[in-house]
């Protein structure tokens, strides 16, 4: 393989060398009857046209990890932070591995993030992982420029330096915005305290991901089987993250920060008519000092989600509640949750092919402020 091709190697799965790929979730080993559907697979995947027209694909869920920032939490940490799910053996980036893997799913662009491990290491260290996270991010990308792009590492729990980092890493190193959880290390970022770094990200234009890491209050009854520290856990993550920005007026105060949530924002669509009634059912459990703009359930036709539902009905419900020019493709590749994305895009009956051309590719274009 020629050295233009390559990129940060590693020998093992071990914590030396190179950028671990690993996705937020995979499925365990099931009977195969309950082996998710893969769907009808597509003839020719590369590249995506629609009526005739050549389609730009944009994937902006898709993981990685650093081994040089992981080496620094120790050995077991290091560990403990790469869960055993099926996608593992993929997680030392090759080039030309990755974009086939791409090619193979019609992805023409991958936005790449690390979901945030960081959130209660010190100054120092976070700083340390960051540095390091997004100098090989920007590295990465440069070996594919048309293909590969990436969020920032931020160490929100210090936000003086988080404002630091975002404008170089946007600045300096060229990505894409940054990726953050669904809290800091279980704190709302709807408190003031995390405001300068909204403000930063309103200022630049750039994008905030937002992925959650379940919700760890909840760990003893997410116990049993079928992972429900995930599959539940996950969503309900990125639905509270989501309603305190809404409910403490954070997206008033900053009214053109752009937000993006993983897997289709977790129950925010189906749950925003509900929220339109929490203050007048219950105004004893809401502030009369915080007076909304507009009703709670309109502020997600803000927000951006990608499309990682699952099935056309799901998928057509989330366009209905949030509009079509706020979905875009999700995959959390190299983790299988989502191996036909296009598929997935064009099987939804519901959606035209102006709707379609928007959610592959266009919508995280126009979000992103890439060109087309």
């Amino acid at each position: 393989m020629k050295a233009s091709r390559r990129a940060f190697l590693g020998a093992s799965a071990g914590v030396v060398g190179g950028i671990a790929l690993t996705g937020c979730a995979s499925t365990a080993a099931l009977p195969p009857t309950w082996r998710p559907s893969p769907g009808e697979p597509s003839v020719a995947r590369v590249p995506v046209s629609i009526a005739g027209r050549r389609v730009r694909t944009i994937d902006v869920h898709a993981h990685c990890y650093v081994p040089e920032a992981l080496a620094l939490l120790g050995a077991a940490e290091a560990r403990s932070t790469l869960p055993p799910v099926r996608g593992q053996q993929d997680h030392f980036i090759v080039v030309d591995k990755r974009l086939a893997e791409m090619d193979a799913m019609g992805i023409d662009m991958e936005v790449l993030s690390i979901n945030p491990f960081w959130y209660r290491q010190p100054r120092e260290n976070a700083e340390a992982i960051c540095r390091l996270q997004n100098e090989k991010m920007a590295e990465l990308c440069r070996a594919a420029p048309q293909r590969l792009g990436a969020f920032a590492s931020l160490a929100l729990q210090f936000p003086d330096l988080a404002v630091v980092q975002l404008e170089d890493a946007v600045t300096r190193l060229g990505l894409l915005g940054a990726a953050v959880g669904g809290s800091v290390a279980g704190e709302d970022f709807s408190e003031p305290r995390f405001h300068p770094v909204w403000a930063k990200a309103q200022a630049l234009g750039v994008t905030l991901f937002i992925h959650p890491q379940s919700t760890p209050e909840l760990a003893r009854r997410f116990k049993g089987n079928g992972w429900m520290s995930n599959v539940v856990g996950n969503p309900l993550d990125t639905t509270i993250a989501l309603q305190h920005l809404i409910y403490e007026g954070v997206l008033d105060k900053f009214p053109d920060l752009k937000i993006c949530a993983a897997h289709g924002g977790g129950y925010v669509g189906m749950n925003a008519p509900r929220m339109d009634f929490s203050c007048y059912v219950s105004p004893a459990n809401c502030n009369p000092d915080i007076v909304l703009k507009q009703r709670p359930s309109d502020y997600i036709r803000r927000l951006y989600f990608d499309a990682l539902v699952f099935t056309p009905e799901a998928l057509r419900h989330l366009v209905a509640e949030v509009g079509v020019s706020q979905v875009m493709l999700g995959t959390d590749h190299p983790i299988p949750w989502e191996t036909h994305p296009v598929d997935h895009v064009m099987n939804t009956p519901s959606l035209s092919d102006a709707d379609r051309v928007a959610i592959l590719g266009g919508n995280a274009a126009r979000m992103l402020g890439l060109r087309s």
